[in-house]
């Protein structure tokens, strides 16, 4: 990271802290430049680089100030999970019916569960297949269908490495996306009936794959900020016989919490005190705003129980369907469950992230894509301080590409998402993030497309129908 990157993320880091509030100056270039002992040309370019990233705006005459965005809407959501017994899930068809509505490309896409294409480098990542296939050799094909290509693999595990994690390669499964790793893992350590803790709200697809397995839901609640509930998740443990739990340690979907290091140990314990598995959905891992790259679960685990699976495709290709799964102590068996169902993912597909993770670029893309998902999100936050009712809360994660939103009680966020796809506009309602479909005055939106007046509009459409309730 360049020294004007590193000055930016000191002064983005203050402002996110609220140490630095909207509408407060910040230092003066000269200033900055004295007191940090670098140049002013260094100063102006962190300051133009917050600037893009909607954190600071320039007065003239004035100096810089943060941006008064969000004032209002200081309340996060509170942790409004009703204790409810182990349940059947039966969310499908209405997460279908969701999800078919959200086709038409002609709404403004705060429902989407992906960011814009536009934020992907797909032109580089062509060049990186035709380079790809061309160093595949026929034998190399039929032998990494099993194994996965194996430069990437290599590369997976120098990430994993780069993290402070010693992963072996034979750990290593790749998969079709997170989801199959995420299907091969839970197969791997439950059979029907059997009862597994999962975040509230969590995302749809998670439930979906429990009702399919005809496996019964233990709802953790997720707090906006320090994510799922241990003391809770304490209690369900010493209580019933749960087989394996599955949660997003960082930049939880759909509300964005991150645990905090302390706490995923503390969560780890947990586990190993029980010997439960952990399926740790992680495909937002590259997502975070700022310098220092979270830490999973994966890295306290030293008995193998914690099964971490991800993907590129919120980060890099999502149409390439390339995910993995570093199972632990489960490796082997879901590499056999794998063989099983569809064998292997593409392999030109894999030759090609391979490529590009080697000579492509992919930190100068990660800092670009973060950077402009941290601008989205303040233009936002911004959108929802002018439109939104007065008692509305909604959270601030620092990362990801999602805001959960809380409304009053009165709103019937399935009738609001009803009406606003009439008026153009999509959304994700609160009850296809339940088992026990709760949450019906909240919703799910994306900041993942690039800001323009449309999505500004979208905004003020969403607050005049809301104002009808």
């Amino acid at each position: 990271m360049k020294r004007y990157e590193q000055f930016a993320d000191e002064i983005a880091t203050l402002i996110r802290q609220g140490v630095l509030g909207p509408g407060e100056r910040i230092p003066s270039v000269r200033q900055a430049s004295r007191h940090h002992g670098i140049s002013p040309s260094t100063v102006f370019q962190a300051y133009y680089l917050l600037e893009n990233q909607g954190l600071i705006s320039a007065r003239a005459r004035s100096g810089y100030f943060v941006r008064e965005h969000a004032r209002r809407l200081v309340n996060e959501p509170r942790v409004t999970l009703q204790p409810t017994d182990p349940a059947e899930v039966q969310v499908s068809e209405l997460v279908f019916s969701v999800l078919d509505s959200l086709q038409d490309d002609q709404t403004v896409p705060f429902g989407s569960a992906f960011p814009s294409p536009e934020l992907f480098p797909l032109s580089r990542l062509s060049i990186s297949m035709t380079r790809g296939l061309r160093a595949l050799s026929p034998q190399q094909v039929v032998a990494d269908m099993t194994t996965g290509h194996t430069d990437l693999c290599r590369q997976i595990a120098l990430r994993y490495m780069l993290g402070g994690i010693q992963l072996p390669m034979d750990e290593l499964v790749i998969t079709n996306g997170a989801m199959e790793a995420l299907n091969l893992a839970l197969q791997c350590v439950t059979q029907p009936g059997d009862l597994v803790a999962i975040e509230s709200p969590a995302f749809y697809a998670s439930l979906q794959v429990l009702e399919r397995l005809k496996l019964r839901a233990v709802e953790i609640p997720v707090h906006p900020r320090e994510g799922v509930d241990l003391d809770v998740l304490a209690e369900r443990l010493a209580t019933l016989p749960i087989k394996a739990c599955w949660f997003m340690s960082h930049l939880q979907n759909p509300i964005g919490a991150s645990l905090s290091n302390e706490r995923k140990q503390v969560l780890y314990q947990l586990l190993k005190q029980h010997q439960v598995p952990m399926l740790e959905d992680d495909v937002y891992a590259e997502l975070y705003f700022g310098s220092t790259p979270p830490a999973p679960v994966k890295a306290f685990d030293d008995e193998g129980l914690v099964i971490h699976c991800s993907s590129f495709s919120k980060c890099l290709a999502p149409g390439y369907r390339v995910g993995w799964v570093a199972g632990g102590r489960y490796a082997q068996e879901i590499s056999r469950l794998k063989l099983m169902t569809t064998i292997s993912p593409s392999i030109p597909a894999q030759a090609a992230i391979a490529d590009y993770l080697q000579h492509g670029g992919y930190d100068r893309h990660l800092r670009k894509l973060r950077h402009a998902l941290e601008a989205q999100q303040t233009s936002m936050l911004a959108a929802a301080d002018r439109y939104f009712p007065a008692h509305t809360r909604i959270t601030r994660p620092v990362g990801g590409y999602f805001l959960w939103v809380e409304f009053p009680e009165h709103v019937d966020s399935l009738q609001l998402f009803r009406t606003a796809l009439d008026h153009g506009v999509s959304l994700a309602p609160g009850p296809i993030f339940s088992a026990t479909q709760q949450f019906r005055h909240c919703i799910r939106l994306s900041y993942g497309h690039p800001w323009t007046q449309r999505s500004e509009r979208g905004m003020e459409t969403l607050g005049t129908l809301l104002s009808l309730f």
